[in-house]
């Protein structure tokens, strides 16, 4: 895996590409001079544990041969001060399933996810609490 970071402005805009050519737009907070042309860094750390769990979660539900019409997570991560930088301390997830979904197999694929296969979850683990919800809308 190989990403390159390339420096957009004078200040701290930055573009990521990946070796797929898909690009995503970095910033700095607006407290050390960004300009909100793109998400932080830390930011990107959630999203990308939304993404990981979000695919780990519709693969399952497809396997179980459940019917997904929309699907929604949202993630909130509060940061805890550690000398001159801040980790994750407590990240939840909270899970929007539409369609003919079981709640015992959503409940299932989410646990999946969380515990076994999302990468990114474990990676975020030894420093952060993350805990999780489901809203089944039928």
């Amino acid at each position: 895996m190989k990403i390159n970071v390339k420096r957009l402005n004078q200040n701290f805009h930055m573009q990521a590409l990946n070796e797929e050519g898909n690009i995503v737009e970095m910033d700095g907070s607006p407290e050390i001079g960004g300009e909100g042309k793109g998400m932080r860094p830390m930011q990107l750390l959630l999203t990308s544990l939304g993404g990981c769990s979000s695919i780990d979660v519709l693969l399952i539900l497809k396997k179980q041969k459940q019917i997904v019409e929309a699907f929604e997570v949202t993630v909130e991560g509060d940061r805890e001060k550690m000398g001159d930088y801040s980790l994750f301390k407590t990240i939840t997830l909270h899970f929007k399933i539409k369609g003919n979904v079981d709640s015992i197999k959503a409940e299932k694929a989410v646990q999946l996810s969380m515990e076994k296969y999302c990468s990114v979850a474990k990676t975020l683990e030894p420093t952060a609490k993350i805990t999780y919800k489901i809203t089944l809308i039928n």
